[in-house]
């Protein structure tokens, strides 16, 4: 998930300090400088473990990047962020946008030597419709996109009766409900990725558990995973584009503490650092490898109004709302490119189709930090509670950075709203994915990247009962703009695009239904002699099928 005008911004300082971004040479052998031959071996860090490598059970971050290197899709991203092909060679629409047939390449295999086949495509959909899977981003993506998708997802129709066709081999057919404006980046994303009927059904509950449960189709295969510690990549020789993939392997090791992070980087052993705290950015801020960007990615609490009854009340949620203050938290706290955000839909991403002005022109800020006034809104919540102390937990991340910011935003609220406690829960990442599920939170401190490039990404989050609201919110005028925006005003690209902007209105300014709290920027350190990583505004992070290694 994440990055827009931002990317070009990270592009032109890694031009700066790389190189320019753009195709490599001999790509299927190591770099060669000279007589020398260099290694071709990316380390790099992340912060959790991978919750699940099954595409269509994927929800976070940290599966969707690891799956882009070793699956693909129809189409995969490039470093502009435009769909390019991957299984696909190309596609055709009807006159009426609503159904799209794919051509698929004759030379993709998976590991196993089998060929993908439009009846992978349309195994993997079925699948992730299917409500005996209990997939949560396959009804999310699916549901008034693919036609059937949400009957099917109810239970009310069988999963053959969704929009999708191999019609042979190598044509696949996908219908869709309406008209869908931003369906070909969809077709990028980890979800929409096929899956091999014969192999997923042989290895039956224990598919994708460990490396040898499952088989791969992308740039790379993912050939050990030793779970909690890190796990490694190595090139698929047997993919149909292998003469352009420079990098013979990658290993990644799980690090959350970010001075193990930069203790690893300045000793050599990795090549690009994890983000960097406040700290250590204040250290490395002039160091030649430093770089940072902003991107298209919101954290903010999750209000569940089922489980705590003091976060049913709208003036409790405004008054929460309302007493951090965003901007010493992200100037001391985060000090690494992030910025409050009062919104829903974060800046610098997506632009009115008609006049070109930013999503956030319209609406501008909501519930900034004003501590008068979420007093004010907390003395009217406690009334009409009957009582003069609240208690509330906090679920969050378990990083040394998550734990500080946690422990501001505690101070902030226990000083700054008379007679609340707040007891905070620090949980690993999957754990907190869990208890997100299972809805077993008060207040939850989340984080949302887009998944395609189009509002609609954060405007359907919160739509009653979807599959991401998971927090209890239901309001029926903000259901309605959402499924207008989604079905009667998808051919009126402005009236669709306004409607989304009104209901972020409802969403924050009269329910509060979520506390935006910053927009993330990242700062990171990456070795000079990297070239072509490419970090993406949308969908999974980084594509490393263009990476090598140039000293």
């Amino acid at each position: 998930m994440k990055k827009s005008k931002y990317l070009l911004v990270l592009i032109l300082i890694i031009s700066t300090v790389l190189a320019a971004c753009g195709g490599t040479d001999n790509a299927g052998d190591n770099a060669d400088t000279g007589s020398e031959k260099v290694e071709q071996v990316l380390n790099i860090l992340e912060t959790a473990e991978i919750p699940t490598m099954d595409t269509v059970m994927g929800t976070d971050a940290v599966a969707f990047n690891v799956m882009n290197q070793v699956f693909e899709g129809l189409y995969r991203l490039d470093e502009n962020n435009k769909p390019v092909p991957g299984v696909a060679i190309d596609h055709t629409v009807s006159e009426d946008g609503t159904v799209y047939t794919f051509n698929l390449r004759d030379d993709a295999v998976w590991s196993n030597g089998e060929k993908v086949t439009a009846n992978d495509f349309v195994f993997a959909w079925r699948r992730a419709v299917n409500p005996e899977t209990a997939s949560e981003y396959g009804p999310y993506m699916m549901s008034g996109v693919i036609t059937n998708a949400t009957e099917i997802a109810n239970g009310e129709l069988g999963i053959e009766e969704l929009g999708v066709k191999a019609v042979d081999d190598t044509t696949f057919e996908v219908t869709l409900e309406r008209p869908v404006p931003y369906f070909d980046t969809l077709m990028t994303f980890p979800t929409f990725f096929p899956q091999n009927e014969a192999f997923v059904t042989e290895q039956g509950d224990k598919y994708a558990l460990e490396v040898e449960q499952m088989i791969f189709n992308g740039p790379f295969v993912l050939s050990n995973w030793e779970h909690e510690v890190g796990w490694t990549m190595d090139k698929n020789n047997d993919y149909w584009e292998a003469d352009v993939v420079s990098l013979d392997s990658i290993e990644v090791k799980v690090v959350k503490d970010p001075a193990t992070s930069v203790g690893l980087y300045d000793t050599n052993k990795i090549d690009m650092s994890g983000a960097l705290s406040s700290e250590f950015v204040d250290k490395y801020r002039s160091h030649a490898d430093f770089m940072s960007y902003g991107e298209p990615t919101i954290f903010w609490f999750k209000f569940n109004q089922t489980k705590n009854e003091a976060l049913a009340n709208v003036d409790v949620r405004k008054a929460i709302s309302m007493a951090i203050d965003k901007q010493g938290m992200s100037d001391v706290i985060l000090n690494n490119g992030s910025v409050p955000a009062n919104y829903a839909v974060p800046a610098d991403f997506v632009k009115h189709p008609e006049t070109n002005e930013d999503f956030r022109a319209a609406n501008g800020d909501f519930n900034v930090y004003d501590v008068d006034k979420a007093q004010e809104h907390w003395t009217a919540g406690l009334a009409a509670l009957g009582t003069d102390a609240v208690t509330i937990e906090v679920l969050g991340g378990d990083t040394e950075t998550a734990v500080k910011m946690q422990e501001f935003i505690k101070n902030q609220l226990e000083t700054n709203l008379p007679g609340l406690t707040i007891n905070l829960k620090n949980v690993p990442f999957k754990q907190r994915l869990d208890l997100d599920t299972n809805m077993d939170y008060d207040i939850q401190l989340a984080g949302w990247g887009p998944d395609y490039l189009d509002p609609m990404t954060f405007a359907d989050l919160w739509v009653t009962d979807g599959g991401n609201n998971k927090m209890g919110y239901s309001n029926p005028e903000y259901d309605r703009l959402i499924n207008e925006a989604k079905t009667t005003l998808a051919a009126d690209p402005v009236a669709r695009f306004e409607a989304m902007q009104e209901a972020e209105r409802i969403l924050l300014e009269e329910d509060a239904a979520i506390a935006p709290l910053y927009q993330r920027g990242t700062s990171q350190l990456l070795r000079p002699y990297v070239k072509n990583l490419y970090i993406h505004s949308f969908g999974p992070d980084y594509s490393f099928k263009w990476t090598s290694i140039e000293k």
